[in-house]
């Protein structure tokens, strides 16, 4: 199934924004539902790091354009990340 995704920056850039923000997500929820998970931002970085499978998946397949859009929305993440924890300070 996934040999059919399209070899596209577009498509790799979606892939990398909606998986990890379903998983960002789930962790949100948990993270502020379980109180000693409150503080466990590796969670989140957990999240991110998925892109960085799919992306050695995606070139593994010579689907480099799909793995470009992958880093891309990685790149979004981190710095999303980066100014979530400079608003915690």
């Amino acid at each position: 199934m996934i040999k059919n995704i399209k070899n596209s920056v577009w498509t790799g850039f979606g892939i990398g924004l909606v998986l990890p923000g379903i998983l960002v997500s789930i962790v949100w929820f948990i993270m502020h539902t379980v109180s000693f998970l409150a503080k466990a931002d590796l969670l989140l970085i957990g999240c991110i790091a998925v892109n960085a499978l799919l992306l050695k998946y995606f070139f593994k397949v010579n689907k480099e354009n799909t793995g470009r859009g992958i880093l891309s929305a990685t790149f979004i993440w981190g710095f999303l990340f980066f100014f979530y924890k400079m608003s915690q300070s």
